[in-house]
């Protein structure tokens, strides 16, 4: 199984997350609770640690479909006026070579837009960080084991946070330390010795790997919208899949071998939930690039079964497809952030969902799925206990998201190999036992 990107995320003072929570990621973290409890916000929080890291931006909180609005949408306040002046986004994995990181941003404000105003990354052997303290002057900061060491710097400097500008702007104060004034130092730690920069040099040449282009794939609740009849245009990937017939176009006009094996794998899921027998693109005259449909055909066997236009049968079909085309396309990113992929979904199709997912995890992907479907977690257990796929029960985390007053708590809850669930709180699905209960006791 390849490396996790993220094996933990940490929240502090973010939206309705006041106290830090740390919540434990694996190859498949199913999120459950309430609504308004903030699972679409983690995602977001996912997205924009990935970005901060991996693209090297200041993290968007506005893009789609994760718009959470200004600084003051985002920090925690309780309505009494007190908001937070600053909230924290942090993660550990396994970003390169195999080596564990935790980094950790504070973001403030800064003409209503958050601003990564610190950054700190720390591995087994060596931490940095540089942090602006006021409109003038920031501190910059790096240390190895014990020895640690401070220093004031000025606003001329390029303090920029992001992230390779970050560690290039380290190396370069390091590479400069005999020409840093006495005066700037910060407190009355000694100069660094010669192990804490060499380690503090190592830690930044391995964390400095290239920008990747392979951003999650963060999904909206599925907005199913098929037309009769497509014009070929360019598959832009959007939130909610709306491109995805041109995307199955595109790539039948343009690899014969390419969409066999894509359309195997879409009519193997569909036998398997129910939905589908056959998918199929039909080309609209003879000339190439002109209009196409989505032909579906159900039930029947061999060329038997009801054919028909794709918005002929039903929403089940269109609002799966774009959940089925991201985890099976070849060339999908290897995260993928799902917001109720249940949508419209007949519980055999749920649970035959919840199947894909351990499948993709085990295959080396990591999916982060918001759900209210019962039906996808107990296929998960079930999967995991008959061993229907190498995931183990570590590659599996519930994060139960449970409201207390204004405050938001995740409780990381874990499964053993029999596919049960361990020490979940109390509140976990506490709605279902009551109604259970009723039934009993009818």
């Amino acid at each position: 199984m390849k490396h996790l990107h993220f094996q933990e995320l940490r929240l502090e003072n973010f939206r309705c997350f006041r106290e830090q929570q740390k919540a434990r990621l694996a190859p498949l973290t199913l999120l459950v609770g309430e609504n308004s409890t903030g699972k679409t916000s983690f995602l977001a929080g996912v997205r924009a640690a990935w970005d901060a890291v991996y693209q090297q931006t200041e993290p968007d909180f506005r893009a789609s479909p994760y718009d959470l609005g200004a600084f003051r949408e985002i920090a925690f306040s309780e309505g009494d006026g007190k908001d937070e002046e600053s909230f924290e986004i942090g993660f550990s994995g396994l970003p390169h070579r195999g080596r564990k990181i935790a980094v950790d941003i504070r973001f403030e404000s800064r003409a209503a837009v958050p601003f990564p105003a610190s950054i700190s990354v720390e591995s087994k052997s060596a931490w940095i960080m540089c942090a602006h303290r006021k409109r003038d002057k920031a501190t910059i900061g790096f240390g190895s084991k014990d020895n640690s060491w401070l220093y004031l710097i000025n606003r001329e400097h390029p303090l920029i946070t992001p992230y390779r500008p970050f560690l290039f702007f380290i190396r370069r104060a390091i590479q400069r330390l005999d020409d840093i004034p006495v005066e700037k130092m910060y407190g009355t730690m000694d100069a660094p010795d010669a192990d804490t920069i060499r380690n503090v040099l190592k830690m930044i040449q391995e964390l400095s790997f290239p920008i990747t282009h392979e951003k999650p794939f963060s999904g909206a609740p599925i907005r199913s919208n098929p037309h009769r009849t497509y014009d070929p245009s360019r598959p832009l990937p959007d939130p909610e899949g709306a491109y995805i017939p041109t995307y199955f176009a595109s790539v039948n006009f343009r690899d014969k071998d390419q969409w066999k094996e894509l359309k195997d794998s879409l009519e193997r899921f569909g036998k398997t939930s129910g939905l589908f027998h056959e998918i199929g693109v039909k080309q609209l005259g003879d000339m190439e690039g002109g209009p196409f449909q989505m032909e579906i055909r159900i039930g029947g066997t061999g060329n038997a079964g009801r054919r028909g236009n794709l918005i002929d049968v039903g929403y089940g079909v269109s609002q799966a497809l774009p959940v089925l085309a991201e985890i099976l396309r070849p060339d999908s990113p290897q995260m993928l952030l799902f917001q109720q992929p249940e949508v419209h979904l007949h519980p055999s199709a749920q649970a035959a969902l919840g199947s894909l997912f351990c499948e993709a995890a085990a295959a080396g992907r990591q999916l982060i799925v918001e759900t209210h479907s019962d039906y996808i977690i107990d296929r998960v257990l079930l999967d995991i206990r008959d061993k229907r796929t190498d995931l183990k029960p570590d590659d599996v985390s519930i994060l139960f998201f449970e409201r207390a007053d204004h405050a938001v708590t995740i409780h990381s809850i874990r499964i053993d190999a029999e596919g049960n669930v361990l020490d979940a709180p109390e509140g976990y699905r506490k709605f279902f036992k009551d109604e259970l209960q009723r039934v009993i006791d009818y």
